[in-house]
């Protein structure tokens, strides 16, 4: 099924500010939070859907690509996307949305107090990807060094906030006794400390393991595109959520291909002969390579298009073309017969330049080249 459009979940448009994203979210958050439905699966699901789209379109750079690619700017198949947000993730990231309004969800992870869940930290790679692969999908296998909970660690309940995560502060004012919570300095607001760990550890209970992590990558990424494999990054400390890995796409130049968009260029050179009497070449494709036929009596400058051999779109509205630009090669240097045979057709009509109609301008290929 298709993914709704973050937009649309929110009932805003492509204008809104951000200020109205925050409240367009504040309001479907608060009629779908899990406080107010208990024990509604699809008020839930509305919930985190709405969550889902705020963590987009509150980020300036996310709501670009988005955008610019819709769906398919966060989501290759193997986890990308934010569409496995859970309850912890949602509360924890954005809890401060309901302004203490709500207690949260099993167990308080909401904004309104309570034990909170540290998420790790992202880890950010670069991967680079040539044409044929960028054009067809492909699966990478990245190994990166990811911080994991080492084996033997355990951890208690924090002795200053007794787990809750919080501390409670009684002040007099001329108001009278005002009471105010805060998340706790000892346990970070995590509500347990360390208790046991092995001498390897960091300070957090922590080590650090090389990992092998697949990558399935769509077809039709782009050079600077951001995918994010979901709980790949570092892990937390005890109960904590796992950090995002953040593959960032690098595009390699092709040897004779040039991207533009969805279309590739390819510059063909033809020597005199064959332009005159015609012949058949071999050029690459992002497929592997393919003859084309060239009309005898091809001019210099003419653009052949070829169908649907470029890159696939992105969000899979078909591909684009393979562009072969026809350049006539002159030679620079000529034997006598040559130089004679040459001389004698100077003057000859079948030499003489007859332009048609059908012959469009430098400008005209340019323009067609876009339309």
């Amino acid at each position: 099924m298709a993914k709704k459009d973050f937009y649309d979940i929110l009932g805003i448009d492509k204008s809104a500010s951000q200020a109205d994203i925050k409240k367009a979210y504040r309001k479907k958050a608060i009629q779908y939070h899990p406080d107010k439905n208990p024990d509604d699966k699809d008020a839930e699901a509305k919930f985190k859907e709405a969550a889902e789209a705020y963590e987009v379109l509150s980020d300036e750079n996310k709501k670009a690509r988005y955008d610019q690619f819709g769906h398919q700017a966060f989501e290759g198949g193997g986890g990308f996307g934010g569409g496995g947000m859970n309850m912890d993730d949602i509360f924890s990231q954005f809890g401060d949305i309901f302004g203490g309004g709500f207690s949260g969800f099993g167990g308080g992870f909401g904004g309104g107090g309570g034990q909170r869940r540290v998420k790790g930290s992202n880890l950010r790679v670069r991967l680079k990807l040539t044409l044929e692969e960028i054009a067809n999908g492909v699966e990478k296998k990245i190994k990166v060094k990811r911080k994991v909970q080492a084996p033997g660690t355990t951890y208690k309940t924090c002795s200053t906030c007794n787990g809750s995560g919080q501390v409670t502060r009684v002040t007099n004012t001329i108001l009278g006794r005002m009471q105010t919570s805060a998340p706790c300095n000892t346990c970070g607001g995590a509500g347990q400390t360390i208790d046991k760990k092995p001498s390897e550890a960091d300070a957090q209970g922590m080590v650090a393991k090389e990992e092998t992590i697949p990558v399935n990558i769509p077809a039709g990424v782009v050079d600077g595109m951001q995918l994010k494999v979901s709980g790949k990054g570092n892990e937390a400390p005890g109960n904590g959520i796992s950090g995002d890995l953040l593959v960032a796409i690098e595009e390699q130049p092709h040897d004779t291909l040039q991207r533009e968009g969805d279309n590739l260029h390819y510059d063909l050179y033809v020597s005199l002969p064959d332009a005159i009497l015609g012949t058949s070449k071999e050029i690459d494709t992002v497929t592997g390579k393919v003859r084309i036929k060239i009309e005898a009596g091809m001019q210099s400058g003419k653009i052949l298009r070829l169908r649907g051999k470029g890159i696939p779109s992105i969000n899979g509205y078909g591909k684009g073309d393979l562009l072969v630009h026809v350049n006539v090669w002159t030679p620079k240097t000529l034997n006598k017969k040559q130089k004679e045979f040459f001389e004698e057709m100077r003057e000859d009509e079948h030499f003489t330049p007859k332009p048609e109609r059908s012959d469009k301008s430098f400008f005209e290929k340019v323009k067609d080249m876009f339309s």
